[in-house]
């Protein structure tokens, strides 16, 4: 009676993993790359690449990121883009590091620190598959940037 029991327990617990699995990784990236959040602007727009990337997403939460500089006098997308060489984009949402001391880093006053960040899911799913060497090239991230609009 108990080879039964040990058995419909494993079986049970196999099939709510992968069941589990299948659900947790099916599910959608937080920032989705909405048309609306881009700048369309009538000056020249810019792109910056990170001066710095982090990517350590085992190490929990918020391990994935990119340092971007860009002047003050700039405005913004509303995130960073990640293109992989097959031409698919993912995007990550971004926030001003204003107060903050960023080690090594010393931008000149009229510059800001930018950090644009992936989806922790998302950058596990991408090492799982093997592109763990395009999450490190500077290149494949970028923000967007153009000039303010003078009223």
């Amino acid at each position: 009676m108990r080879r039964y029991q040990l058995f419909y327990l494993l079986f049970f617990l196999t099939l709510a993993g992968i069941l589990g699995f299948s659900w947790f990784s099916d599910l959608s990236p937080i920032v989705s790359c909405d048309k609306w959040k881009y700048i369309t602007a009538s000056n020249k727009k810019y792109y910056a690449h990170p001066t710095e990337l982090v990517v350590q997403p085992w190490r929990g939460q918020h391990q994935v990121y990119g340092t971007f500089v860009i002047p003050h006098k700039y405005r913004m997308d509303g995130f960073i883009t990640f293109t992989l060489p097959e031409n698919k984009t993912y995007c990550g949402q971004i926030t001003t590091v204003g107060g903050f001391i960023v080690p090594g880093f010393y931008p000149k006053p009229k510059n800001r620190i930018i950090r644009g960040y992936l989806n922790t899911r998302l950058a596990l799913l991408l090492i799982i598959q093997g592109k763990e060497r395009e999450l490190k090239q500077p290149q494949n991230w970028r923000l967007g940037y153009a000039e303010r609009i003078k009223k």
